[in-house]
């Protein structure tokens, strides 16, 4: 899990590892990972960015989470049975780990939450299916390669990620620090004249 504010890269380092998942080496060219004893294999990945979709309510939010399953199994050549999105995304995972060990990017999971933050009661029950959707993650942890989430808001694990106890938190990892956004350096070195 990474927390960054928004125009961060959040989404262009959700791209990147897609990328990289997917085994397309050509795109790296030149860079640290292609030179590297990085193994290229492809994984089937389950990429989901919240902040394509405006949702109001908890019933909303199933059904964009139930869209999106199917079009990620439409485009591996996958049908999803009806129901409810749990059982499609479990559904999801186990058919494509027939492929190989699944991928899971996660962009702006907090997007539907901070949406109607006004409205404590709606946020309560949009966070309850955001729970549930993570539950299955940890349910379908043997069928998993790399889960990756990203968002502005950093929410408690005794909230969203309470099923998820073996996430881990990179946002305040020093290790971390320079993955996405700008360094004190970057700044100083290609802003100093707009620096006041």
């Amino acid at each position: 899990f990474l927390s960054r504010p928004r125009r961060f890269g959040k989404s262009l380092m959700v791209s990147t590892l897609e990328e990289i998942f997917l085994g397309n080496r050509d795109l790296f060219q030149g860079l640290w990972i292609d030179e590297s004893d990085y193994q290229w294999q492809t994984h089937p990945v389950i990429r989901i960015d919240f902040s394509h979709e405006r949702v109001s309510d908890a019933q909303t939010l199933q059904v964009v989470i139930s869209d999106y399953l199917s079009e990620i199994a439409e485009s591996y050549g996958l049908t999803l049975p009806t129901g409810r999105y749990i059982k499609q995304f479990r559904h999801l995972i186990r058919q494509l780990s027939a492929k190989g060990q699944v991928v899971i990017l996660i962009d702006e999971y907090d997007k539907p939450i901070i949406d109607n933050l006004l409205n404590v009661e709606e946020a309560k029950k949009i966070r309850d299916v955001l729970k549930t959707f993570y539950t299955v993650i940890k349910a379908m942890n043997a069928q998993t390669r790399f889960v990756f989430l990203t968002g502005i808001s950093k929410f408690s694990k005794a909230g969203v990620f309470s099923s998820l106890n073996n996430l881990s938190d990179l946002t305040m990892d020093d290790r971390f620090a320079t993955c996405v956004g700008l360094t004190q350096e970057e700044l100083e070195r290609y802003f100093d004249t707009r620096i006041v």
